[in-house]
């Protein structure tokens, strides 16, 4: 990273403390917000799980829970809703780092919802992120979870936006961006009919630059796939969709090798690296600071060409 940007994330300082000062600050400030909220909803909630995929976001939400409540275990269980169309690395970093800190993870295949017909796909090749919804709200009945910690942030996507940091979802696991309750001075209301549920979110008021500053500041294991590599892909509406056996090349695309990353994981089906040369987190911090689209906007097919809004999934129950 040169010298400009790192002054200006504050990353690393000219010879002087007040920019390492200032970041740490920053990333304090979110950090002790955090880890008040994950113990408010612990405090208020009888049973709650955090989502774990094996992204960035959850991997800071997995250092907050730490911070939050080590050396004890953690009170509650990790839980991961698999489309089975997840990338291997991220697999098997999910399982490692579960491993690693000796917590509980609990795993809910979508598979499962099409084998049982409660999942019905309109064609073969169609993304099954989607229909994750009918899978966890199966596993929050399966289990009785009254709320789930996620890692959403606000400046990922419009919906997430409006929503809550604690996000009241009715008896039908669905949300009412019209009716949701205030949150002045980060009071929050944990009040529950039966079947409800919330959604916390504690790194809402994080940005993806945020995210990487407080991997670096911690020192953070991600997924390889973060950072740059050679991958085949081709050029698709604007997007550079990976060659896989899921997703492989329609009848007149060319097939590139591309220096990529991905800024965010997910289904195979609609998740997309972009060109970088991004090897190390400076070199992501660097590059993040410049961005001007967002990870969603930039990686994800299924935001482009879905029938249905973000917001509309959120309301039938989505993260």
């Amino acid at each position: 990273m040169n010298a400009v940007l790192k002054q200006q994330v504050g990353y690393e300082s000219f010879g002087t403390t007040s920019n390492d000062a200032l970041a740490n600050d920053h990333l304090d400030w979110l950090e002790s917000e955090a880890i008040h909220i994950m113990r408010e909803v612990v405090a208020e909630t009888k049973n709650p799980a955090l989502l774990f995929s094996g992204g960035k976001d959850s991997i800071v939400m997995l250092r907050l829970a730490e911070k939050a409540f080590r050396p004890d275990r953690f009170p509650f269980p990790l839980l991961h809703i698999d489309t089975e169309h997840n990338f291997p690395e991220v697999i098997e970093f999910r399982d490692r780092r579960a491993a690693e800190l000796g917590e509980k993870l609990i795993v809910r295949s979508v598979q499962d919802g099409i084998d049982s017909g409660r999942i019905v796909l309109r064609r073969p090749d169609e993304s099954r992120n989607v229909h994750q919804t009918v899978t966890l709200l199966d596993a929050i009945k399966e289990f009785e979870f009254d709320a789930l910690f996620g890692g959403a942030r606000r400046d990922e996507e419009k919906a997430r936006a409006k929503e809550r940091i604690l996000s009241h979802r009715d008896e039908f696991g669905q949300w009412d961006p019209k009716n949701q309750r205030p949150e002045l001075w980060d009071l929050f209301n944990a009040r529950l009919n039966p079947g409800e549920h919330f959604r916390a979110f504690p790194i809402s008021n994080w940005t993806e630059l945020d995210v990487w500053q407080y991997i670096a500041r911690e020192k953070l294991a991600v997924p390889s796939i973060y950072f740059a590599h050679q991958r085949e892909v081709v050029e698709r509406r604007g997007l550079l969709v990976p060659v896989t056996s899921l997703t492989p090349p329609r009848t007149g695309e060319a097939v590139i090798t591309r220096n990529v990353r991905f800024r965010t994981v997910g289904d195979i089906t609609c998740t997309c690296p972009v060109a970088s040369d991004a090897a190390t987190v400076d070199a992501i911090l660097a590059e993040t600071l410049v961005t001007r689209i967002t990870e969603r906007g930039a990686t994800r097919m299924d935001d482009q060409t879905s029938d249905a809004s973000m917001e509309l999934r959120k309301k039938e129950g989505y993260f």
